[in-house]
C-alpha cells in the first residue's frame, strides 16, 4: 500500500465505523490469529467490530481471546448477512479471492458495497479491494497486521490479547519459525509480541500438544497410505472419507500431515488428498522445497493457490481419479522436480 492510499485509509479509520473482519473457510492459526488481533485493536480504537468466519475453527484454536465472539456464517446465515450488509468497512484477512469463502458466503461478499481492505500474503490477489496491503514475501498475515498497527503509530495499544493472537498466527504459518519466509524482521516482531505479553511456551503447547488417540491412529493410517515416487522426487498421502470416519475425524486433525511426506529424503514435492463427501470434493494440500511453485501448480491444475512452497486446492473428481490426474501430470514436470547439484 503506497503512502497516499495509507493516509486515505488512516482517515477512514479516524472516526468510529461498523467494521466486519472476514477470513477464509476452514480457518487456520493465521486466519484467526490475524483476525482476532486486528479485532481487539479496532475495538480499542473505538470501532464496532465483528469477525465473521465462513465455518468454525479446529479445537486447538478455541482458546484464542475473542474466539467465542466470532460469528460463524454457516451456523447462522441470516445473522451473518445482516452483519456484512451493515458493515461500512470490511477487512478481508489471509485470503485474496472471494471463492476462498465457500459457496454460502461468496455471493454475499460480491453483492455488498462496503469499503474493502485486504491484508494478505498470498500470491496473485483478485482486484476487489479499495485498499490492499499485500506482500507475498511476508511470513504471515499476522505479521502484516502487526506492521499495519505499527504503521498507524499505535503499537502502544498492543496488549497481551492482541500479542497472543498475532503470535499464534506467526507461529503456525511459519511452521514454528522454520519456513523460508521467516526473516530477521519476523523474529523482531515476535520479540516485541513477547514483550507485550504473549507467552510462547503456553501458546506452543496449546497449538501442538493436543493430540488425541484417534488423531494418532489417523496419522498412522495416513503414513501407511503414503506413496513415494522416487523418479519425480514426490510423495503423496490419501485419506478417504471412510478412513476419516473410522478414526472420528475432527476439523484440524490432518493439520501438518503433508509435511511428513515432504520430510522424506530426496522428496521435494508432497501432497495430501482428503476426501470430503459433505462438500463433494477432494481437499488438497501441497508442499515443496526449493523453487518448485506449488502455487502455480495448484492454480493450473487444482483450482487453488497459495505460496511458492505451500498451497491448497480442490478437485471435483473422485479420490482415485484425482490421484491419477496428479500422477499423470508429474512426467511433464521432470525437469522442474530435480534437485540442483
Amino acid at each position: 500500500m503506497n503512502e497516499a492510499d495509507f493516509q486515505r485509509l488512516k482517515e477512514v479509520l479516524s472516526a468510529p465505523k461498523k467494521v466486519a473482519i472476514v477470513t477464509h473457510r476452514n480457518p487456520d492459526g493465521d486466519a484467526y490469529g490475524s483476525s482476532l488481533g486486528l479485532y481487539w485493536f479496532l475495538v480499542k480504537t473505538g470501532h464496532e467490530v465483528t469477525v465473521v468466519s465462513p465455518n468454525d475453527c479446529p479445537e486447538f484454536l478455541k482458546w484464542l481471546p475473542g474466539q467465542d465472539q466470532i460469528e460463524i456464517f454457516e451456523a447462522n446465515k441470516e445473522r451473518g448477512k445482516k452483519i456484512l450488509h451493515a458493515a461500512e468497512l470490511v477487512f478481508t484477512l489471509d485470503f485474496n479471492a472471494f471463492h476462498r469463502l465457500g459457496e454460502l458466503m461468496e455471493p454475499v461478499m460480491e453483492e455488498i458495497k462496503p469499503v474493502y481492505v485486504m491484508i494478505d500474503h498470498h500470491q496473485q490477489p483478485d482486484d476487489y479491494a479499495d485498499f490492499s496491503f499485500v506482500d507475498s514475501s511476508m511470513s504471515s498475515t499476522s505479521e502484516m497486521v502487526y506492521q499495519f498497527i505499527e504503521r498507524l503509530g499505535q503499537e502502544e495499544l498492543i496488549d497481551k490479547d492482541i500479542a497472543s493472537c498475532l503470535y499464534t498466527g506467526i507461529l503456525t504459518d511459519t511452521g514454528s519459525f522454520r519456513f523460508p519466509a521467516t526473516t530477521s524482521a519476523t523474529h523482531r516482531v515476535v520479540a516485541n509480541l513477547l514483550d507485550k505479553g504473549a507467552n510462547n511456551a503456553v501458546i506452543y503447547n496449546r497449538i501442538h500438544d493436543v493430540n488425541t488417540y484417534n488423531r494418532m491412529q489417523l496419522l498412522g493410517r495416513a503414513l501407511d497410505n503414503m506413496v513415494v515416487l522416487d523418479r519425480f522426487h514426490t510423495a503423496y498421502i490419501t485419506l478417504s472419507q471412510n478412513e476419516l470416519n473410522r478414526y472420528k475425524f475432527q476439523r484440524g486433525d490432518t493439520e501438518g500431515f503433508v509435511n511428513y511426506a515432504l520430510s522424506i529424503k530426496n522428496v521435494m514435492f508432497a501432497a495430501i488428498f482428503i476426501e470430503d463427501k459433505k462438500q463433494k470434493i477432494i481437499k488438497i494440500s501441497l508442499r515443496s522445497v526449493g523453487e518448485f511453485s506449488v502455487n502455480e501448480f495448484s492454480r493450473m491444475h487444482f483450482n487453488g493457490g497459495g505460496h511458492v512452497n505451500a498451497a491448497g486446492g480442490r478437485s471435483d473428481l473422485s479420490l482415485s481419479e484425482t490421484v491419477k490426474k496428479f500422477v499423470d501430470i508429474l512426467p511433464s514436470l521432470t525437469n522442474e522436480l530435480t534437485f540442483s547439484s
